[in-house]
C-alpha cells in the first residue's frame, strides 16, 4: 500500500504518518499540489493521497485526470468542517478525513483501496489445483498467461502470484490494454519526455519503470495494437524500453504477467497478435475455470460476498437460505463471480426476512434469478422463437467460426450504417479488434462500408 501526503495537515502530518506506517503503508510526503504531481510523474507511484482540504483539490484532481494516473483522493482537514468537506467532494475527492487522525478511521481507509478488494476465496478442487500451479511458479521469474472469461477473477489471481512472489515487497502495477486509446498507450506503458507530443508538458515516468522490481500485469493483452506489440516485444526480451520521445534506453527489473479472455492462438492465426511475443508471454499458463465448472466456490463467495456487503452497506448480516444455495448453484453465472458479486451485493439491500430468500435474487433489470426458464417453459411464443432460433443455427452447419464471424461483424456493420462504434458496442468487441477485423477484410478484396453507407447487395 503506497501513501502520497500532500501538505502539511495542519501539523498533523507525522501523526497521520506513523498511523498509516503502522498499518502497513508505505508513504511519501509533497508539499503542495505541484510537487505532488511531479512525484507521481516521476514514478514514485501511489495507491492513495491525502491532500490537505486547504489546499486545491480540484486543482490535484484535474491534474491526475489530464496525466491519466487513476489515484483516488482524500481530502484531510481539522475537525468536521462540513463546508469545506463538502466543497472537497464536489472538487472529486472520494472521502473526506477529520484530523486529529483516528488510528481505527486510517486503517479503515486504507483497508478500502488495499488488497480487501483482492481477496481469493475459494473451496472448490478445480480452483484448488489452479491455486497449487500458482503457488508452485510465483517465486520463478516466469513470464505468466492468465487466462479465463471475464470476470473469472484474474487481476485476482495475478495479485495472488505477486503475493507469493520474491518481489512482494515491491510494486504491482496493472494496465488495462482495452480501456487506453491506442494512440496513448504508448505513453502510458513506457512513459514520454517533455514535449514528445502536444500534451506533453513534462517528463512522465511509465508503468514498466513505476513496476521497476516489481510486477507488472497487463490486462487483456489480446486488445494491444500490432505495432506496440513489438515494442512490448522487445522490452521483455531486452529488459529495457525507450520512452516516448526519449534518446536512450531505460534498463527495467520486471516480472511479466498478462491476462486475456480471447483465445490467443486463434488471435495469431488471424494475424492480429505476434507469435512471438505470445511464447514470451505465456512460459507458463494459468488458465481459470469459469463459476460454472466450480460450483462449491458459488456457495462460497455468495456467503463471503453477503457477509461483505452487509458490513459495507450498514446492514445485518443475513445468511443464505438453503432454498437460494440451489438457485445459486442451478444459475449459469455467464459473468462469472463478477456477476456473482453484483448479484448478492442486490441481495443483501433487497432482503427483508431473517434471511436471503430466492425472492432477493434479481437479475439487473429487476426480474427473478430463474424465472426466465419457467417463462421459456409456459409461453408458446417464447417456445416458437427457441424452434426458429435453432433452424438458424442448423444453417450454420459446414461452416467455419471465421466465415460466420465475418457475415455477424459486417451485417452489423450493415445494420449501423458504418458506424464503428455503434457496431463494436452491439458486438461486444472492442473499437480497436473491430477496426482490426475490418482492416483484415478489406485487404482480402471485400467492401467495407463507410460512416453513412451500406454494403452492395450481391
Amino acid at each position: 500500500m503506497r501513501l502520497l501526503i500532500v501538505g502539511s495537515l495542519q501539523g498533523q502530518i507525522g501523526l497521520a504518518t506513523k498511523i498509516a506506517m503502522d498499518k502497513g503503508a508505505k508513504v511519501t510526503h509533497a508539499a503542495d499540489i505541484e510537487q505532488a504531481l511531479a512525484t507521481l510523474r516521476g514514478g514514485v507511484g501511489a495507491d492513495l493521497v491525502f491532500c490537505d482540504v486547504s489546499l486545491d483539490i480540484s486543482s490535484l484532481v484535474r491534474g491526475l485526470a489530464a496525466e491519466r494516473i487513476c489515484t483516488p483522493v482524500v481530502a484531510c482537514g481539522i475537525g468536521t468542517d462540513t463546508s469545506r468537506a463538502v466543497a472537497a467532494i464536489r472538487a472529486g475527492a472520494k472521502e473526506y478525513l477529520p484530523l486529529p487522525a483516528d488510528a481505527e478511521l486510517i486503517a479503515a481507509v486504507l483497508a478500502a483501496v488495499a488488497d480487501e478488494s483482492h481477496q481469493l476465496v475459494h473451496e472448490d478442487e478445480a480452483m484448488t489445483a489452479v491455486l497449487s500451479l500458482a503457488d508452485q511458479i510465483a517465486g520463478s521469474e516466469a513470464s505468466i498467461l492468465i487466462t479465463g472469461e471475464s470476470g473469472t477473477g484474474k487481476e485476482v489471481l495475478a495479485r495472488y502470484v505477486h503475493r507469493k512472489s520474491a518481489r512482494a515487497d515491491k510494486p504491482f502495477i496493472s494496465v488495462n490494454c482495452a480501456a487506453i486509446p491506442e494512440n496513448l498507450l504508448e505513453s502510458e506503458l513506457f512513459g514520454h519526455e517533455k514535449g514528445a507530443f502536444t500534451g506533453a508538458i513534462a517528463r512522465r515516468i511509465g508503468k514498466f519503470e513505476e513496476a521497476n522490481g516489481g510486477t507488472l500485469l497487463l490486462d487483456e493483452i489480446s486488445e494491444m495494437d500490432a505495432r506496440l506489440q513489438a515494442k512490448l516485444l522487445r522490452a521483455i526480451q531486452e529488459r529495457e524500453i525507450d520512452r516516448v520521445g526519449g534518446t536512450k534506453p531505460v534498463k527495467v527489473d520486471i516480472r511479466i504477467i498478462a491476462t486475456s479472455n480471447r483465445d490467443l492462438a486463434e488471435a495469431v492465426k488471424h494475424g492480429t497478435f505476434r507469435e512471438d511475443l505470445l511464447y514470451r508471454l505465456n512460459v507458463v499458463n494459468l488458465r481459470i475455470p469459469t463459476l460454472r465448472e466450480r460450483p462449491k466456490d458459488i456457495r462460497a463467495l455468495s456467503h463471503h460476498f453477503a457477509r461483505k456487503y452487509a458490513e459495507a452497506n450498514g446492514v445485518p448480516y443475513r445468511m443464505i437460505s438453503s432454498q437460494t444455495e440451489r438457485l445459486l448453484l442451478g444459475h449459469v453465472w455467464k459473468g462469472n463471480v463478477r456477476e456473482l458479486e453484483n448479484t448478492i451485493h442486490r441481495a443483501v439491500l433487497l432482503a427483508n426476512g431473517p434471511d436471503i430468500s430466492p425472492e432477493a435474487i434479481r437479475l439487473p433489470d429487476g426480474s427473478q434469478v430463474g424465472a426466465a426458464s419457467t417463462t421459456m417453459q409456459q409461453n408458446p411464443s417464447v417456445q416458437s422463437a427457441v424452434v426458429s432460433a435453432a433452424a438458424v443455427t442448423r444453417g450454420l452447419v459446414g461452416r467455419t467460426v471465421s466465415d460466420v464471424e465475418r457475415d455477424l461483424i459486417l451485417d452489423t456493420l450493415d445494420h449501423c450504417l458504418g458506424n464503428r462504434t455503434h457496431a463494436a458496442n452491439i458486438l461486444g468487441i472492442s473499437i480497436r479488434t473491430l477496426r482490426n477485423k475490418l482492416r483484415e477484410y478489406s485487404d482480402s478484396g471485400l467492401s467495407i462500408p463507410s460512416h453513412g453507407e451500406q454494403r452492395m447487395a450481391g
